[in-house]
């Protein structure tokens, strides 16, 4: 049996993207209750292993993914052991936020490794978007807790320092459509959603962009061979 044919294991960037964005419906329903905290960790872990996959398909050092991935495997179990830790918080939230934009890193080497696009590339193209934003999830919880009261949420200023809050802030910044009700009020938090707004602004005028001209130009190459022949 040839395994690349698999579609999980031919394909792990849509893998990635697709559960990453179950997480973001998901999470949710599992309140913040330690049990809860404990299924989204598990289910975190599996985000990771298929971050992994992924970095693996690309020109990145496959050792630098594993040194990073082990802490954050062993911290992410740590956390829903111990909920509420502040200092396993802290740590968890900087190497997650750490394999996650290395990963996102890797992903866009995969990406400009060529110029043909692929069907895995242009999954990795929303793979990537989708690893940015919760790696700077991880980011803002982390200043959160470096530097308390950061955030505030027009609701109730005591539910900002909920990871999915701060998910929540990190997609509604990279995409670009503003500010959400919550607002960073000191300079070190507003310093990384400057640094998130740019992220994503670049992201789009220069990988999108270029995915989509590859696209194309392969597309009318294409049609010209066929009228060709």
């Amino acid at each position: 049996m040839n395994w690349r044919s698999v579609p999980v294991i031919k394909h792990p960037c849509a893998d990635l993207l697709i559960i990453q964005l179950m997480g973001i419906v998901i999470y949710p329903f599992l309140g913040e209750q330690p049990l809860g905290r404990a299924v989204f960790s598990t289910f975190a872990l599996l985000v990771l292993v298929l971050a992994v996959m992924a970095v693996r398909m690309t020109p990145a050092l496959n050792w630098i993914s594993g040194i990073l991935g082990l802490p954050v495997v062993v911290l992410s179990i740590w956390e829903a052991i111990s909920p509420g830790t502040e200092s396993v918080v802290l740590w968890s939230s900087i190497f997650h936020a750490v394999f996650y934009l290395y990963t996102a890193y890797a992903l866009l080497r995969y990406m400009f490794a060529d110029h043909i696009v692929t069907t895995d590339e242009l999954y990795a193209t929303g793979a990537t978007f989708t690893v940015v934003a919760w790696g700077f999830a991880y980011i803002f919880v982390a200043v959160e807790i470096i530097w308390p009261d950061s955030y505030t949420v027009v609701t109730d200023p005591l539910t900002a320092k909920a990871w999915f809050e701060m998910l929540y802030l990190s997609v509604t910044t990279m995409t670009s459509l503003g500010l959400s009700d919550i607002v960073p009020v000191r300079p070190n938090a507003r310093s990384f959603v400057m640094l998130e707004q740019i992220a994503g602004m670049l992201y789009i005028a220069l990988v999108v962009a270029r995915m989509i001209a590859l696209t194309v130009e392969h597309t009318a190459t294409r049609a010209n061979r066929t009228k060709q022949d």
